[in-house]
């Protein structure tokens, strides 16, 4: 027996004869249900009709992701010895990819619409770590001794590779900062934490992004607040596409003053 995955959120489920009747991470407000209706597919399906997309995106930095794209089509990133966020499906050529990048001490995760087959990842890197933060603890769909559920607002994981709690899209929504990035200027691996716009000259912040449900404004400023300490010149949002190149510090200053401002009419 495998895992069963959601085709819709793409999250992993223990191993069974038949797969759980609902998935409470689409089942929740910030998600969906396919309207057709809860279905499920498994690891091996996935790999009958897509591969892993490897690319070099700087110095020091790799983006995986699924292709072609399936569930909410997000990539992963690999920094520093960390694997940030998870896709679902791994095999044998990106584990032989990793290990020849320096190999992998840990794996963290922005957020449950983000979680993936993340226990399958660990198990296939020999048991490495993977930290969510413990206010997320209700949406681990497939526990695993590998799980540290960290706390507080702030975790170094590897040098130099710092999470930090924004809270927010989930209580325990989290970024990751990259002191070595972009030259020693900083990189902010955000997932959709913070959500890097269609114009990439912005970012925003919501409860639920396919159901357009706002953030307070006190969130909002909470969420500036928390990175606001961090040097970074470069945002990863979730996707490939999604990337603040340059002065993305001042982008998140700015977006969430627009948001503020536009809340407060």
């Amino acid at each position: 027996m495998q895992p069963w995955i959601c085709t819709t959120c793409c999250v992993e489920y223990p191993a069974a004869a038949e797969p759980p009747a609902t998935c409470p991470i689409c089942e929740d407000e910030r998600q969906y249900v396919n309207p057709t209706g809860q279905s499920w597919t498994s690891m091996a399906e996935i790999a009958a009709t897509r591969g892993i997309d490897w690319r070099e995106l700087a110095p020091g930095l790799v983006g995986i992701g699924v292709t072609p794209a399936i569930g909410i089509g997000q990539r992963m990133l690999f920094a520093g010895g960390v694997l940030w966020d998870c896709v679902p499906l791994v095999d044998d050529g990106v584990v032989e990819h990793l290990k020849v990048a320096g190999g992998v001490r840990a794996m963290a995760i922005s957020h449950p619409h983000f979680y993936a087959a993340m226990v399958s990842w660990s198990d296939r890197l020999g048991g490495v770590p993977i930290y969510l933060h413990e206010d997320d603890r209700a949406h681990v769909m497939r526990p695993s001794p590998q799980i540290r559920h960290w706390s507080g607002e702030t975790l170094e994981v590897a040098p130099g590779m710092t999470l930090i709690r924004c809270g927010g899209h989930f209580p325990g929504s989290a970024v990751l900062h990259w002191a070595q990035g972009c030259g020693g200027r900083g990189a902010l691996f955000t997932g959709d934490t913070i959500q890097v716009a269609a114009d990439p000259h912005w970012v925003s912040f919501l409860r639920s992004y396919p159901n357009m449900i706002p953030l307070p404004a006190s969130k909002v400023a909470a969420i500036a607040a928390t990175v606001r300490p961090y040097p970074f010149e470069k945002l990863f949002g979730g996707w490939w596409e999604r990337v603040v190149e340059a002065d993305a510090k001042a982008v998140v200053e700015r977006s969430a003053d627009r948001y503020i401002r536009a809340l407060a009419g």
